[in-house]
């Protein structure tokens, strides 16, 4: 019996570097994927195009009205102070 124990000893000895070289080469796979997920994510470009789809997205939803308001008081706004450096 002490024989069997040492021989698939010896078994798992053999295949254990095979294993753990594609250990290895899984997780060297998977941290490259993790930093190429992180370098997509705080990559200024894309940083950028996710601010202006979300602020799209929250200005298409307000009513036309209001929108139309807003920017109405802000070209007033902008207008007035032209105005006013202007006329100094």
């Amino acid at each position: 019996m002490a024989e069997t124990d040492i021989e698939t000893k010896g078994a798992e000895s053999a295949s254990a570097p095979g294993e753990l070289v594609s250990d290895i080469e899984r997780t060297r796979a998977d941290l490259a994927k993790t930093i190429d997920e992180i370098a997509d994510r705080v990559s200024p470009r894309n940083v950028v195009r996710r601010t202006t789809e979300v602020a799209m997205e929250r200005i298409s939803q307000v009513d036309p009205r209001v929108g139309g308001a807003v920017a109405l008081a802000a070209v007033s706004v902008t207008c007035f102070f032209i105005w006013r450096k202007l006329r100094k």
